[in-house]
């Protein structure tokens, strides 16, 4: 029954919205042509006026019906509203059977192929969509499997030294498997938030007006548990700030772009937020003076696509790709957009927005 109205849902305002196309288009047309008549007293050009119309409703429209519909309808109204004697159907007028015939075939003609076109475009999309499913399990793949490896081998190591390691060399092994077992219950709940607002309803997405100041500050709070020697300044307008939005999944956002500033800045020792509110949007940066965004990254930042060509590079890579494609997913399905760049001074600087 969910599924039913689910689906319902979905096709009428579809339907409506083509019913209205086509509506207005075929009217629009029958003053157009009615206009001209009392300015010229040929008629050749009303057909050619009605193809145009044809054409627009099976761009504007979904499927062959509207189109075809277009077509027939052009040609019954041509003939009973633009053809004499008027406002009556005549089929027997000279020359107007091989009018009809081939308006009518011109109509199915054009609504054929920009069905065709609508088909093809539509094929595209679905095969970029694949295309990215493909590159987001590539690195998943990879992004998986390297930290595994590493919790591994440290406790191997451990396991299997017979007692020829020290307290402090096992305490460090310990600390590297910690530290890649918390990255990897990371890119769980990444993994996870993904799936939560994947789809076409944007599942899991519950909004509610929220403080963005306190949003900011229950994050800093949290990563200053985790990086003391991390300087964070947050700026926010003087004026409290209130935006729709999943507070737990925005705070994901930020947090993984904090995690990012220190991961993969390396030299990162201050981080700056800074919250600014717009007529549509509420705008957020992120910035940070650490080493900043390699070139050939920067274009791949957002699509979960980092190819990792080496053991550095995959661990400068850890992470970025998959959290950078969650906050990029979760601030689209908040109406906004994000990006990133270079700061002149040194240091990376993420920006995203939220429809207020």
């Amino acid at each position: 029954m969910k599924k039913l109205k689910k689906q319902l849902k979905k096709f009428f305002p579809l339907c409506l919205k083509d019913w209205l196309v086509f509506f207005v288009t075929m009217g629009l047309t029958s003053v157009v042509c009615q206009t001209l008549k009392g300015v010229s007293d040929s008629d050749v050009h009303v057909p050619m006026i009605f193809v145009l119309a044809v054409l627009i409703v099976s761009l504007l429209t979904d499927g062959y019906f509207y189109g075809t519909l277009a077509a027939l309808v052009s040609v019954l109204g041509v003939n009973w509203a633009f053809t004499y004697p008027y406002f009556k159907l005549d089929f027997s007028i000279y020359g107007y059977p091989l009018t009809f015939m081939t308006m009518l075939a011109v109509g199915f003609a054009v609504s054929t192929l920009t069905s065709r076109v609508k088909e093809q475009e539509r094929i595209r999309l679905e095969s970029e969509k694949e295309k990215m499913r493909a590159n987001l399990l590539r690195a998943i793949s990879h992004d998986l499997r390297t930290p595994l490896t590493s919790i591994s081998g440290s406790i191997s190591a451990v396991l299997e030294s017979g007692g020829s390691l020290d307290g402090a060399q096992c305490t460090e092994l310990l600390q590297d498997a910690k530290k890649d077992a918390d990255w990897l219950c990371r890119m769980v709940e990444n993994l996870l938030s993904i799936t939560r607002i994947s789809g076409d309803d944007v599942r899991g997405i519950q909004k509610e007006v929220e403080a963005l100041e306190e949003v900011l500050s229950e994050v800093v709070l949290n990563f200053r548990k985790k990086n003391p020697d991390i300087e964070v300044s947050v700026t926010v307008p003087d004026m409290p700030l209130f935006v729709p939005m999943d507070a737990m999944l925005i705070e994901q956002v930020v947090l993984n772009l904090l995690d990012n500033a220190v991961f993969h800045g390396k030299t990162t020792s201050k981080i700056r937020i800074n919250a600014s509110a717009g007529s549509e949007y509420a705008t957020i940066t992120v910035s940070d003076n650490g080493k900043g965004i390699e070139p050939a990254v920067m274009k791949h930042l957002f699509d979960g696509s980092l190819q990792l060509r080496s053991r550095e590079t995959a661990d400068n890579s850890r992470s970025m790709g998959i959290g950078l494609l969650l906050c990029r997913t979760i601030v689209e399905a908040h109406g906004g957009q994000i990006s990133a760049c270079n700061l002149p001074g040194g240091g990376a600087g993420f920006t995203f927005t939220l429809r207020r």
